[in-house]
């Protein structure tokens, strides 16, 4: 997978456009690494679940969110806008594993 030059459209948070794709892209590289002893087919549920983990700690332990659900939805709807973008990006490289 490569590095993606665009950031999302609705960006929450603190980080400007830059920061967050160099924050986002230390993830991608780290998950290159990986996918050299660990098939991408098993390799992207771990990042999933991964970002499934960290993001319920944020929510419960910084945000302190008392609606999870609507919580949930709204980060559903961040990643289903995040992957529609992706997977419509020519840019993206063919697979190699």
């Amino acid at each position: 997978m490569s590095d993606n030059d665009q950031g999302p459209d609705d960006m929450e948070g603190g980080l400007d456009t830059e920061t967050f794709l160099k924050v986002s892209n230390k993830f991608i590289e780290l998950a290159n690494q990986e996918n050299q002893a660990v098939k991408a087919t098993d390799l992207h549920m771990a990042f999933l679940y991964a970002a499934a983990r960290y993001n319920a700690y944020v929510a419960k332990a910084i945000l302190d969110v008392d609606q999870h659900e609507d919580f949930v939805a709204h980060m559903v709807e961040q990643y289903t806008e995040m992957l529609r973008q992706h997977l419509a990006d020519q840019a993206l490289e063919e697979p190699t594993h």
